[in-house]
């Protein structure tokens, strides 16, 4: 009997790459065909390297383990506990502030190395940022102004990260000349030494800017003139000089003045001596000084008579010494406006020449058959040529003045006291509430001299000129320029600026003396002119503040030992 085993059939699915093998192939077994390629297994060799590849890195993790938590884990932890990483300022460098000719007015200076008398080593200083210093010329401190430095807190936080201008050209340009600071990140142990800085961002220093100013003639006008202030019990003044065709100021003085040095530095018992002192040292009069002008606002008031053709320049009024107003309310007692002398007759250059008050109370109110200007348009002019509103100089704290009109008399005295022909008369010869600042007062010359044109101040050199115009033909402002140089080159007894009539100057100019306090027992002196007379290029207004009534050396006279220096050390501002 035959015995059968049945064998059992191993039977395995068909992969889908195995469909497809090219049978043709295989005994060649081309592997440059698909089924030449049919993956090998994996051999041992292969994975024993791989393991023991893994286990080498493994132990050298453990290793670093190790050495980090347990071999040096307190050194470590001490060091995670105490280092720290801070964000640190790199202050950014203040732009250098150059006068017109290059010479350096503001400018950093890094803080100077401390001897360190422990190791005899030198030591950084405790400032990180450089410091700001100042010429030592005088007369500067209300122009360039001064700045505060970054503070920091106790616990050397910065609570202010830039220099702040405070005042002056600092002030006003002070985005311009600040820059941006950088930072660093500072890795520092225990101690506070640092470990580790890198630079995340680096500084940006601030550009430097050139005035128009000329330091030079700046500081010496404001050397002549407090000098002169002092000699004559004035209690201030201040004196701009503008160039007449672009606007540009080539001195801006105001005396007394302040130790912008010392605000700076933070002394504090020179910055409570200058805020408590009565001569306001801190005052730029120059720009915020408002004073009644006197006679000075004349040249305005000629021009617009000329241009509304209510008098020719050739017409003489009599100037008798006064004029008198019958008083409808009491006939013994007429309004009398007096003049500061008796000129006889004068026509209006000569009006001009000898600042005949009479002649001015006529065309700016009336009298007998002349007509007059009136209050409305005596505001009108006054504004066309600048007054009653700011200049538009890039220093803080200019002021508007006043112009006084019966609107501002109603709201100053109420209605209870109209507006009279007196205070017309007054505002024509520039007092009864007139103030206007010794930039206005430039401004105005500047136009009478260039032909009409009313500049905008500017304190950058090279600056674009921006003007508007007065509206007045250069033909009437032509009369006006020759009324006031014949106040320097006329012989007439009261001409009034003959002490200017210098050689190689050619100036014309005006003065005016207004008076002040609630007795008019003290006094304001003016001086605006020109030179050179035939071809304007500079206009000057000075003004001398509060002296007693009476004092016979004025602005005017003051200025000469100034034009003097100026004809000696600057003569490139004589043409």
């Amino acid at each position: 009997m035959w015995l059968f085993h049945r064998r059992k059939v191993k039977i395995h699915e068909i992969d889908p790459d195995e469909i497809f093998l090219d049978s043709s192939n295989l005994p060649s077994h081309n592997k440059k065909q698909f089924e030449g390629r049919v993956e090998r297994p994996v051999t041992g060799k292969a994975i024993w390297s791989v393991g023991i590849a893994f286990a080498l890195v493994a132990a050298a993790f453990s290793v670093k383990a190790f050495n980090l938590q347990v071999s040096n884990g307190p050194a470590y932890s001490d060091i995670s506990r105490n280092n720290s990483l801070i964000r640190s300022l790199i202050f950014a460098t203040r732009g250098v502030i150059y006068d017109r000719n290059g010479l350096e007015l503001a400018w950093n200076e890094a803080p100077s190395p401390a001897l360190d008398k422990g190791n005899g080593n030198y030591a950084t200083s405790s400032s990180p940022f450089a410091l700001r210093k100042y010429s030592a010329l005088s007369g500067l401190s209300h122009l360039i102004g001064f700045v505060r430095y970054p503070k920091a807190d106790s616990k050397g936080a910065w609570w202010r990260e830039e220099y702040a201008g405070i005042s002056g050209v600092e002030l006003a340009f002070n985005s311009v000349i600040s820059g941006q600071n950088g930072s660093t990140m500072v890795e520092t142990d225990a101690r506070g030494r640092v470990e580790r800085e890198h630079i995340i961002a680096p500084p940006k220093n601030g550009p430097d800017i050139r005035l128009s100013i000329d330091a030079e003639v700046e500081s010496e006008l404001y050397k002549v003139l407090s000098a002169h202030a002092i000699k004559n019990r004035f209690d201030g003044g201040a004196s701009v000089i503008m160039d007449v065709q672009t606007g540009e100021i080539l001195a801006l003085a105001s005396f007394p003045e302040y130790d912008h040095t010392a605000f700076t530095e933070g002394n504090s018992k020179i910055i409570r001596e200058a805020f408590i002192n009565p001569s306001t040292p801190m005052l730029n009069r120059a720009v915020s000084g408002a004073y009644t002008p006197g006679s000075i606002v004349k040249p305005i008031f000629a021009s617009a008579a000329l241009n509304e053709k209510i008098i020719v320049p050739e017409k003489e009024i009599l100037s008798t010494g006064a004029i008198t107003i019958a008083n409808p309310y009491d006939k013994a007692r007429p309004s009398v406006f007096r003049d500061w002398a008796v000129h006889g007759w004068v026509d209006m250059r000569t009006a001009l020449a000898v600042s005949s008050d009479e002649y001015f109370y006529t065309i700016g109110g009336g009298y007998g058959g002349q007509q007059g200007l009136g209050i409305n348009r005596l505001d009108e002019y006054a504004r066309r040529f600048g007054l009653g509103s700011s200049t538009g100089i890039a220093l803080l704290g200019e002021v508007d003045g006043v112009i006084p009109t019966p609107q501002w008399k109603e709201e100053i005295f109420g209605a209870g006291d109209p507006w009279r022909i007196g205070n017309t008369y007054h505002t024509a010869i520039g007092q009864y509430g007139f103030q206007i600042t010794p930039l206005q007062a430039v401004r105005y010359t500047a136009a009478i001299a260039n032909g009409g044109k009313l500049l905008k101040p500017q304190i950058l050199a090279s600056s674009t000129p921006e003007f508007g115009d007065v509206g007045i033909p250069d033909s009437y402002l032509k009369v006006v320029r020759e009324g006031m140089r014949l106040a320097v080159t006329s012989t007439k007894k009261n001409a009034t600026v003959k002490y200017l009539n210098i050689p190689r100057l050619q100036m014309a100019g005006k003065t005016g003396t207004a008076q002040t306090g609630l007795r008019n027992e003290s006094m304001n002196a003016w001086f605006v002119g020109f030179w050179p007379a035939e071809n304007p290029q500079y206009a000057v207004a000075t003004v001398l503040e509060n002296a007693p009534a009476g004092t016979l050396s004025g602005a005017g006279p003051a200025m000469l030992p100034f034009f003097q220096w100026l004809i000696a050390n600057k003569p490139e501002y004589l043409n």
